[in-house]
């Protein structure tokens, strides 16, 4: 029988229940990004910072899906960090936390590390013939890229939750309140019906209606409404969703359900848009989009439901080096596509196999990210903030 949580101690509860399954869940997923932006550099009819001459259509399919689920993923786990975060800290620390952790990190990798990967990408398309030193004053020009060198590149993601955590400030405050409790009891009885939990995917659903075509995904911030809006709303139902138990239960319970719905539309869209997305991409309002929006909404949610259900039910235990993993993944996050810039320049012109290319890039990422994690940027309270780690070491 499903226990209807109505005091603070049961929330609390709830939470050190799922802190487990929800950090593997945050490694894999930014593990999944890692080997993400690997793979770009081979995907056809694709302009990224460096480019591999020949490309690859398998790796392209995969890349396509994947970019489908991995964003409304993370930012879905980041809201779930959010009830984390303001279970044990005021409002107005928990906003200076973040500005901290995301704020201080953005600004650091606009100046210190973003900079690397615009010199390679001018270097590789022969737009520059400089030395890094004498390339990197461009920076300070403040010239938006790609005129310029001045670009927070992939952490267009880190700016958009900082964004984010600020227009929602006043929903997480309620946090702290005791009146939103009928409501929470209200959706608490209801969400444990798979189908309800199902339907949430309907504001999705509708952004791709009205947003998908007229505002195609930028990173900007401004003029990027269809990856605004939706990936706001994956932030707060993160949030929200946290602290209803019986959600989570319904992950747990209809994984199979939930799993069989994701595979089965990811096999639809795979086939019928994935395989040549340069092709068959919808590129005008009509019937045709109608048809993709409403299988893809379907196809992100039901996979952040599996992803939920399996990872509660195989990972919901402490790790040898969870601590260590979860620690590591945002100095990982903030220095991979870097290190797979830097070092793509040099491995890609060289004469072998792409999947051969693909598997060195992914042990030069790991290895090197790894190595200035470990001895570098972990052991002083300067690099740890500005990676945006805890300032001091918990473990």
């Amino acid at each position: 029988m499903l226990h209807v949580y109505n005091d603070e101690t049961h929330q609390i509860a709830i939470l050190n229940k799922r802190l487990h399954y929800i950090d593997w869940l945050r490694v894999l997923a930014f593990a999944t990004l890692i080997l993400f932006h690997c793979a770009v550099p081979f995907v056809e009819h694709y302009t990224w910072e460096i480019n591999n001459v020949e490309t690859s259509p398998w790796i392209t399919r995969i890349v396509w899906w994947t970019h489908q689920w991995r964003l409304p993923l993370l930012f879905f786990i980041a809201g779930v960090g959010v009830r984390f975060s303001l279970r044990k800290r005021s409002v107005l620390a928990f906003m200076g936390e973040r500005t901290i952790r995301l704020f201080i990190p953005l600004v650091f990798a606009i100046f210190f590390i973003t900079p690397i990967q615009v010199y390679f990408e001018w270097m590789q398309k022969g737009r520059i013939q400089l030395s890094y030193p004498e390339f990197y004053p461009r920076v300070f020009e403040i010239v938006p890229y790609p005129e310029g060198a001045f670009t927070w590149s992939h952490m267009w993601f880190v700016a958009y939750l900082f964004v984010f955590t600020i227009l929602l400030l006043p929903v997480f405050s309620m946090s702290k309140l005791k009146f939103p409790d009928h409501y929470r009891r209200w959706f608490e009885s209801r969400l444990s019906s798979p189908l309800l939990a199902i339907s949430l995917s309907a504001p999705f659903i509708l952004y791709f209606f009205r947003l998908f075509i007229e505002w195609p995904e930028q990173g900007s911030l401004i003029n990027d409404w269809f990856v605004f809006t939706s990936s706001i709303t994956y932030y707060f139902l993160g949030y929200f969703l946290s602290g209803l138990e019986s959600f989570w239960e319904t992950c747990l319970k209809y994984r199979k359900l939930f799993l069989g719905i994701a595979l089965s539309l990811s096999a639809i869209l795979f086939f019928t848009y994935f395989w040549d997305w340069n092709a068959n991409r919808p590129v005008e309002q009509g019937p045709e989009l109608y048809l993709f929006g409403f299988m893809n909404s379907l196809h992100i949610w039901t996979v952040i439901l599996s992803a939920i259900g399996y990872s509660m039910r195989y990972l919901n235990r402490p790790g040898k080096h969870l601590t260590y993993l979860n620690t590591a993944i945002y100095p990982f996050y903030i220095m991979h596509q870097a290190v797979i810039v830097a070092s793509g320049y040099y491995l890609l012109p060289l004469e072998m196999p792409i999947f051969l290319k693909l598997l060195l890039l992914v042990i030069i990422c790991i290895t090197v990210i790894w190595s200035m994690y470990h001895f570098v940027v972990r052991k002083t309270m300067i690099t740890r903030v500005l990676f945006g780690m805890k300032a001091k070491r918990t473990f």
